[in-house]
């Protein structure tokens, strides 16, 4: 799927895997997040998911140029949940509407699982 938008010179168009991609990459740049998580519904196993797959943990929605992302994200253990979540909301709110010139409406947060850092 795709976002079009529209300016005096033309279209532009944005696929939402850029989207997640780009938003997979600054939400691994914050204190506290592991990774993103795949889960499998049918098993129920979650999956810590590699560099190179950052948009995978991540569903975006666009309605009215709004966009809303499901974040399925994996933490360190001995973290507050509550920190790492509002850090990684403001971050990922601010460089993504930088990024997009969009409006970001809703960042859902599912903790899929902890992990311990050596």
């Amino acid at each position: 799927m795709s976002v079009r938008m529209e300016n005096k010179l033309g279209s532009i168009v944005i696929d939402t895997n850029v989207i997640a991609t780009y938003a997979g990459s600054v939400a691994v740049e914050c204190f506290g997040i592991v990774g993103m998580a795949s889960v499998n519904m049918k098993d129920g196993l979650v999956k810590l998911l590699g560099r190179d797959s950052l948009g995978h943990g991540i569903s975006v929605h666009v309605n009215n140029q709004k966009i809303t992302l499901d974040f399925h994200v994996i933490i360190s253990y001995g973290v507050s949940i509550q920190a790492v979540t509002d850090n990684l909301i403001s971050n990922v709110k601010y460089k993504l509407e930088s990024f997009t010139g969009m409006e970001i409406e809703r960042i859902n947060i599912y903790v899929e699982g902890v992990k311990v850092i050596d």
